[in-house]
């Protein structure tokens, strides 16, 4: 019965014909719509989402044996792709020795390589004014690392001839150029790849996710270099990622493409949502968050009908918006004052805080009495006072905050190359985004296994310190690479039987199967 005497408001109502048989006129529609509801008027709760992940949330490997921070990060870089990065690195050196480029260089060995990334783990620690610097064994310097396990001109030689992909290839996807068959992204495919893999195969979100975009700085002249003014980072690369609301765990990402043609037949920020959810891999249940740029009504209607909950700001002038101005805020609204709207699951709330906030919703209800403090002057005297706040925002603020390292913001590794390839490799993805999503895991084991003799969890500085003296140790006291030490999947495909991608490169086949939800 009190579900009967709530009220609700149509945002989705066709526009009545007019008297000719004809539709009415936008003006004419705009009437038609029912008002904007006010915060005392009750609006219908959604029923909450039954949560079925198609795995267990958290880690996904064997978490019962003690993990090192290597461990961790070589889950993300694996053996078998460090071995790759080495063959196309030295056979890019031969090439550019061949070319005429004079410089002194040496065959990469793994040893080299893990020294080298190990150098590359502490400048995300240690910052000095130039990268020679780090060399330098006078006052106020004086570093004993990184100078007596690799000297500066062989680390830059490295710096120089790095490459990730196979250069005869990269000349045949050259050939291409212009043509259907040219890769943008062949130059990082094959850590790219792995490296989503290995986000999604080692760990299952928990049920608030979101989705945001990351920008790489870069000075390469390129055409898939992005311009957003409203980012910290204005020029460089754009990465759309989905995140672990709770943790901050980057389970998803791609390298935004220009031209890129879009694979739903909807608009850039439709297409970016939906590659970004596998959703046989994910299950069902989720609660979203986007910001303004995804928010849609169709987007959130599609997802809501794939057992997805979404939340997220809007824009006004989105298609499906509602045009009524019938109740709507006044321009000079009191801070705490709300609107709402309401069709089936999707709600749309108007929120005036120091300006006015509009979300979208398929989760929430308008208002169930939840409060906020804000810092307001009255008689000339600043005060604190309690507002009412929509459910949307609150759970908004909270779970929007994982797609960026704002956990972290100062221990990214810094690196200024004008290769754009090698800016995403040094910059973010790849090992920024290895070293985070390790020190996450091993936050996450903490938890799990309470282990009695650590008493202390490790904080993301100490994790990165005992990373680079673990890749160090490695690098001089391992001969031959230890065999894998977990199995990742080729690919994530329902009721298939895969080999173990590594453990096949190891000549070690092993079969593992995933049992996934049906979508």
């Amino acid at each position: 019965m009190a579900q009967q005497k709530r009220r609700r408001a149509s945002l989705g109502a066709s526009a009545p014909a007019s008297k000719h048989g004809k539709p009415s006129s936008d003006s004419e529609e705009d009437n038609d719509y029912d008002r904007w509801h006010n915060r005392e008027e009750e609006c219908i709760q959604p029923d909450p989402l039954r949560f079925m992940p198609a795995r267990t949330p958290g880690p996904t490997f064997n978490t019962t044996t003690p993990w090192s921070p290597l461990g961790l990060f070589q889950l993300f870089f694996s053996l078998s792709v460090v071995r790759k990065i080495i063959d196309n690195t030295n056979a890019n050196a031969a090439k550019r020795k061949l070319a005429g480029m004079k410089f002194q260089w040496a065959v990469l060995t793994g040893k080299d390589f893990y020294i080298f990334l190990s150098i590359i783990i502490v400048t995300s620690l240690v910052t000095v004014h130039n990268r020679a610097d780090y060399w330098r064994k006078s006052w106020p310097y004086d570093f004993q690392f990184p100078g007596d396990s690799m000297t500066r001109d062989r680390f830059n030689a490295i710096l120089w001839s790095l490459h990730l992909s196979n250069p005869e290839e990269d000349e045949e996807n050259e050939n291409n150029r212009k043509t259907a068959e040219y890769d943008r992204l062949f130059k990082i495919k094959p850590l790219y790849t792995d490296m989503v893999t290995a986000c999604k195969a080692h760990f299952q979100p928990h049920q608030n996710v979101s989705i945001d975009e990351r920008m790489v700085a870069s000075k390469a002249r390129i055409s898939m270099k992005q311009y957003m003014k409203d980012k910290p980072i204005k020029w460089g690369y754009k990465l759309y990622v989905l995140a672990d609301s709770s943790i901050g765990y980057t389970w998803n990402f791609f390298v935004y493409q220009e031209k890129s043609v879009s694979t739903t037949g909807h608009g850039l920020s439709y297409s970016a949502v939906m590659d970004l959810l596998p959703f046989p891999l994910l299950g069902k249940g989720y609660y979203l968050y986007t910001d303004n740029f995804y928010t849609s009504p169709a987007l959130f209607t599609d997802l809501s009908k794939k057992n997805i909950g979404c939340c997220g700001t809007i824009r006004r002038n989105r298609i499906g918006f509602p045009k009524t101005q019938t109740n709507d805020l006044p321009k000079k609204a009191v801070r705490g004052d709300m609107r709402w709207l309401q069709s089936g699951k999707l709600l749309l709330v108007k929120w005036m805080d120091t300006r006015e906030v509009t979300m979208c919703s398929t989760v929430h209800e308008a208002y169930s009495g939840q409060t906020v403090k804000r810092k307001v002057k009255t008689a000339g005297v600043w005060q604190h006072k309690s507002m009412p706040v929509p459910d949307s925002v609150v759970d908004y603020n909270q779970s929007m905050g994982g797609c960026g390292f704002v956990r972290f913001p100062n221990r990214t590794v810094r690196r200024k190359t004008m290769k754009w390839y090698k800016t995403l490799f040094f910059f973010y993805h790849f090992v920024d985004i290895a070293a985070v999503n390790s020190y996450l895991l091993h936050k996450e084991l903490f938890k799990l296994r309470k282990d009695p003799t650590q008493t202390k969890l490790l904080t993301h500085k100490a994790f990165r310190e005992q990373l680079a003296k673990e890749m160090l140790e490695f690098a001089k006291g391992s001969a031959a690479p230890p065999p894998p030490t977990t199995c990742m999947p080729m690919f994530f495909e329902t009721g298939q039987r895969k080999h173990c991608k590594r453990c096949t490169e190891h000549g070690i086949p092993r079969v593992k199967i995933y049992l996934l939800h049906e979508v």
